[in-house]
């Protein structure tokens, strides 16, 4: 009795050895399939992550329902983000640009935004193109804009905090004015269309002053407008007192 036991333990044994490399072996060859391109025709699909191989989050294509909220300096945003499109990050896993869209028709009204943007590091958008159309009013164009030197993070932490608080009217106060008091970025080049069909180009100073215009209107009629800093006229000004000044304190 005691050797039948002993014969039943070893064929056990046996069975469930050579079950586990069995098992072991076609896990193998699943990974190594996986690791050659395949073919799959067509997928349908809400939303895919493309990592690096440490798993550093590199581009996520998204319907709008599951977009990725974006992160900057290791920071979630704490947002919805109802936006169909495809958003790349950068090597540390920060967010860097992307692409998103919207467009509706029905109900009486019809408006589509779309946007081809690319970040600066640590910052928001620095270099795109928007189109956005409204009641019929449509406007297109490619944009450059400063941003502050100031890392964009501080502020999603600022403003990850007030929009954690309950009540709505103190929340909303809170995000008011950390928005109010945060640096502001200067849009430099514009080259495009307004909404009131104005095909324009047009540049700006350091502080966002439009400097240099030039303009053709849907009738076709053309202009080109200059403005000099306001700071720059008055230290002329300034210059040309002193030197009246100087003049007559020699007479």
């Amino acid at each position: 009795m005691t050797r039948s036991i002993r014969r039943q333990l070893r064929l056990a044994q046996a069975v469930f050895a050579a079950t586990l490399l069995f098992a072991s072996l076609v896990a193998v060859s699943a990974f190594k399939q996986s690791a050659r391109p395949q073919n799959l025709g067509e997928i349908t699909v809400e939303r895919i992550n493309v990592v690096d191989a440490d798993g550093t989050l590199r581009l996520v294509i998204s319907n709008k329902d599951r977009m990725h909220p974006g992160v900057i300096g290791g920071k979630t945003i704490q947002r919805a983000r109802p936006y169909a499109g495809f958003i790349l990050f950068n090597d540390q896993g920060d967010e860097a640009g992307g692409l998103t869209l919207t467009g509706r028709d029905g109900n009486g009204r019809r408006a589509a935004n779309a946007g081809l943007m690319f970040d600066q590091l640590g910052q928001d958008q620095t270099i795109g193109f928007e189109y956005g159309e409204e009641n019929g009013q449509r406007a297109a164009a490619f944009k450059v804009w400063d941003r502050p030197d100031a890392p964009l993070a501080d502020l999603v932490e600022q403003l990850n905090g007030a929009n954690a608080i309950q009540d709505r009217t103190e929340r909303e106060a809170a995000v008011a004015r950390i928005r109010a008091a945060a640096p502001k970025p200067a849009q430099r080049v514009f080259v495009g269309k307004t909404r009131d069909r104005v095909a324009s180009v047009v540049l700006a100073d350091a502080q966002g002053r439009n400097r240099l215009a030039l303009k053709v209107d849907a009738d076709g009629a053309a202009s080109i407008e200059f403005s000099v800093a306001r700071a720059r006229r008055s230290a002329d000004a300034r210059r040309r007192v002193a030197s009246r000044l100087r003049r007559h304190a020699a007479a």
